[in-house]
């Protein structure tokens, strides 16, 4: 994978965590949500998260003072 690459799924990844992140709460604020699927979202916002971080840091040079 070459880093534009990278760089657009860094990208596809932010938005659809950011997604994820309004759906859950419009379910909390329905008034009555469904427990398990906030908690599938929330899991697969976590996992999304861990995607993102790991892209980060490959894309980020590390600097040596």
């Amino acid at each position: 994978m070459t880093e534009d690459e990278m760089r657009k799924r860094l990208a596809v990844l932010k938005v659809e965590h950011r997604d994820l992140d309004i759906a859950i709460g419009a379910l909390l604020a329905n008034g009555g949500p469904d427990q398990l699927q906030v908690a599938r979202l929330k899991k697969r916002k976590l996992a999304l998260r861990d995607q993102i971080a790991i892209l980060e840091d490959y894309l980020t040079p590390d600097i040596i003072a």
